[in-house]
């Protein structure tokens, strides 16, 4: 059963959470007066489902419906979930809050984009105190997948279970405190980059490449105490902290003062800011930002690291069971096309056509038992034969799938032809005749395989042996 998510508020938090149900296969209802609204959701749902989807190797859920409610009272009438990302004025979110529980239902879970309030402050006159949380996110809120959840106990736990099946990392803070935990990290480092360029140490390009060629890079995939933890080498922690605890005591930093932002200092910001990332406009730095997301994040879940690891169990949550009827093709792949594989020509890299016929060979092992259960038993498949034809170009963003025939699968040979193509026309893309063979992981050599596999071997070949052949294979 589909359910709805009501975003009351449709800036670029907003807009955000939109993308992130919507494309999770949520229904989406947005409330907003802003007489642009539908066109800057428009636009934020662009760049989503340009890159949102590029994060997974599986078939993604269809799209929920969106629409865009007259009043907030017609919103949240059936939602699930409702977010509130309104301005950051208590005022306005105590209004809004009254009016969402005076009409919503009572197991409606209402979370609070706010980066600041706590729950306490939210829940301040409301009917149902414990229905209200905070539900802090980091934009762009489709692609990054913290969020910071405060307030009641079950409330919160309910509301962890929702976000973990569109993909999020749920964070509960343990007790409300201002500004939650990472925002709290954010000031103080954008304390200090004030004082940088008041006192013309740095301008704003040269501190962001500190970021991101140094430190950055480590904290996206390691965090910071982990990152510390190698710093100490061998010893670990606690010979960090021996070593460079002391500077703590040195006046190096200023982060307990701010400097006053005069028009002069906020021109300087202002002006070196322009200069630095000026010629790109804001939708094509969110692309640039994106892409590099996606890349960055990708890269990490081969690795089963960080937010990689945390994609790579979502993909397998969602990844949609093996194909049942072997006397058919065998739909073996449904992705689509990730930012990431394409290369200066504008299309996908020659390389990423093995990797998508490689993902579809291994589609078919599962089905005869090869699974990684029976690999860690000591034995597999190796390719010994790819014969890759390409037909079409296939494009970033693309949604594509493969379908596989199998002409051998006796004894130690496991032989196959896929087809690559465009799920909107069906258009050939790419074809492969594949060969594997069964070999002992223990001496790297041809095996026959167990009776399990070989009997479910011999059913997949008296199957599709039936089969005519493609069209494509007769070329």
């Amino acid at each position: 059963m589909t359910k709805t998510a009501a975003i009351i508020g449709g800036g670029v938090i907003g807009g955000g959470w939109a993308a992130r149900f919507l494309l999770n296969g949520w229904d989406v209802v947005i409330c907003d007066p802003d007489p642009e609204a539908e066109r800057k959701i428009g636009e934020v749902l662009d760049n989503a489902r340009r890159s949102l989807p590029a994060l997974s190797d599986v078939a993604v859920p269809q799209e929920g419906r969106l629409s865009f409610a007259a009043s907030l009272t017609e919103a949240v009438k059936d939602a699930d979930w409702i977010q509130e990302s309104v301005p950051e004025r208590l005022e306005i979110k105590h209004r809004v809050f009254a009016e969402i529980q005076a009409n919503c239902r009572k197991d409606a879970l209402i979370g609070s984009s706010t980066s600041g309030f706590k729950p306490s402050e939210l829940q301040e006159g409301a009917a149902r105190p414990e229905q209200i949380f905070v539900a802090h996110p980091f934009n762009p809120v489709y692609l990054l997948p913290l969020i910071e959840l405060v307030g009641n106990a079950g409330t919160t736990a309910r509301a962890k279970s929702v976000l973990e099946a569109i993909g999020m990392k749920p964070l509960i803070v343990r007790q409300e405190i201002d500004a939650h935990i990472a925002d709290r990290f954010l000031e103080a480092v954008w304390r200090e980059a004030l004082w940088l360029i008041k006192d013309g140490v740095a301008t704003t390009e040269e501190i962001d490449d500190a970021i991101r060629f140094g430190f950055g890079l480590r904290w996206a995939q390691m965090g910071l105490f982990e990152t510390y933890r190698i710093a100490g080498g061998e010893a670990g922690m606690r010979h960090f902290i021996a070593q460079f605890g002391p500077c703590l005591s040195w006046p190096w930093t200023k982060l307990m003062d701010v400097p006053e932002l005069t028009d002069e200092l906020t021109d300087r910001i202002a002006d070196q800011s322009d200069a630095q990332s000026g010629r790109h406009s804001i939708r094509e730095l969110e692309r640039i930002r994106d892409d590099n997301l996606v890349a960055m994040m990708r890269a990490l879940k081969p690795r089963n690291w960080g937010a990689g690891a945390l994609l790579k169990a979502h993909d397998e949550r969602v990844r949609p069971p093996l194909p049942a009827e072997l006397d058919k093709p065998l739909i073996t792949q449904r992705r689509v096309i990730p930012i990431d594989w394409t290369d200066y020509n504008g299309h996908m890299n020659e390389s990423r056509y093995g990797q998508v016929f490689s993902d579809a060979g291994d589609v078919v092992m599962a089905m005869v038992g090869a699974d990684q259960a029976y690999i860690d038993s000591g034995f597999s498949y190796f390719t010994v034969y790819n014969n890759i034809t390409y037909r079409e170009e296939t494009r970033a963003g693309e949604v594509v799938f493969v379908r596989s025939q199998v002409f051998e699968a006796k004894g130690k040979k496991l032989g196959m032809y896929h087809e690559l193509c465009r799920e909107g026309d069906g258009a050939l893309l790419a074809t492969c005749k594949q060969l594997l063979v069964h070999v002992s992981l223990e001496t790297r050599r041809s095996c026959e395989p167990g009776p399990e596999v070989s009997a479910r071997l011999d059913a997949l070949h008296e199957a599709q042996m039936k089969l005519p052949k493609p069209e494509s294979m007769r070329d």
